[in-house]
């Protein structure tokens, strides 16, 4: 069972420093065989690592992403097209990228305020819509598959990851912050919103979600600067032990690597550096 998982705290092993003096927010951070793919504010480049030294390789450039302040929030990979998706929450945008080499760009519109994205077992990518509180799923050349609308309780909408049972649990980028699973009627399965006597206190403003293949969530609990691990009912929780001199800031983009044991946190504000632990495993 997974209700007492308790994850053995990494060890941090490279940081990825930032760019244009600690200017530019990491909005977004995912992973790609052996390659780490990062996303910072205002910017139609995606930094592309390798992920064995951290060391910069080539840009991916997406022509239009970015150009305004907010923008971009969300970046994902699918193995299966071998291409590249980000958001531009400015623009109500999705943007195609091919990993391939070709530099084709697709993009189509979606509903107000596109932040995090990641792509489910068939394939398709999700959205977290946060203008519209709606989570939308698209097949990869943008054909809308899913709508789900959110109870009026659900606001704020900042990832959403689709888990094995089909359900979807979502971040709210809240204060006090909220993790919940819903079902694809929009319905609220259960719900992480710890108040200030519990244990760890509440969340403040929690972003970016990852989830392991048995469905164990992490979330970072960006305004307390800390990540914390969530079992799939949310009925249990606790927080990464995560060594850095100085502490990390402003946490946002999270990507698990299952595969290397590997979790990436990309910081929006102090050093605004790119954290890489490795070593995680229950």
């Amino acid at each position: 069972m997974l209700t007492d998982v308790q994850f053995i705290a990494p060890r941090l092993t490279h940081v990825i420093p930032s760019t244009e003096g600690n200017t530019r927010d990491v909005t977004a951070v995912t992973s790609h065989g052996d390659e780490v793919l990062v996303v910072r504010d205002r910017s139609e480049q995606v930094e592309v690592y390798d992920a064995t030294t951290c060391t910069l390789q080539r840009h991916i450039r997406i022509p239009g992403l970015g150009v305004r302040y907010g923008s971009p929030y969300g970046l994902a990979v699918c193995a299966h097209y071998q291409c590249l998706y980000a958001s531009d929450y400015t623009d109500n945008r999705i943007y195609r990228a091919e990993l391939t080499g070709s530099n084709a760009v697709k993009e189509w519109s979606v509903a107000s305020g596109p932040r995090g994205l990641s792509v489910n077992k068939a394939h398709n990518v999700v959205v977290a819509c946060a203008g519209t509180n709606k989570v939308q799923e698209y097949t990869t050349h943008g054909t809308l598959v899913r709508e789900i609308s959110l109870q009026n309780t659900v606001t704020n909408l900042c990832h959403a990851v689709q888990l094995s049972t089909g359900d979807y649990v979502v971040s709210q980028w809240t204060s006090p912050g909220e993790v919940i699973v819903v079902g694809v009627d929009g319905q609220v399965v259960c719900r992480y919103r710890p108040s200030d006597s519990s244990p760890l206190g509440q969340m403040k403003y929690p972003t970016s979600l990852a989830v392991t293949k048995n469905d164990h969530i992490f979330v970072a609990d960006s305004d307390n600067n800390r990540i914390l691990s969530l079992n799939s009912s949310l009925s249990c929780a606790h927080e990464l032990v995560l060594p850095v001199d100085g502490g990390m800031k402003g946490p946002w983009g999270l990507c698990l690597d299952e595969s290397r044991g590997r979790l990436y946190i990309g910081e929006d504000s102090g050093q605004r550096r790119v954290l890489v632990f490795d070593g995680l495993c229950p």
